[in-house]
């Protein structure tokens, strides 16, 4: 996964975790507009999440930040 997803992804968890705490569990939809602007940006995502790491539709917010800050 490209570096600058990785790192909106962190940045959304973040906010997520501040806005309404360590339980809150978020989709990879999370990290993009409620449009589908950047196709193929929005697929290396969602591979990254199902098919890679076959993680459910929502997970919690704490455990992709950790995810994504190890380079997983």
């Amino acid at each position: 996964m490209r570096q600058s997803l990785r790192d909106k992804a962190i940045a959304v968890c973040d906010a997520k975790i501040a806005k309404t705490g360590e339980g809150v569990g978020l989709s990879f939809y999370a990290f993009f507009a409620n449009r589908n602007d950047d196709p193929e940006l929005l697929m290396e995502a969602a591979e990254w999440w199902i098919m890679i790491h076959k993680l459910d539709h929502f997970e919690k917010a704490v455990k992709i930040r950790s995810m994504m800050m190890e380079g997983a």
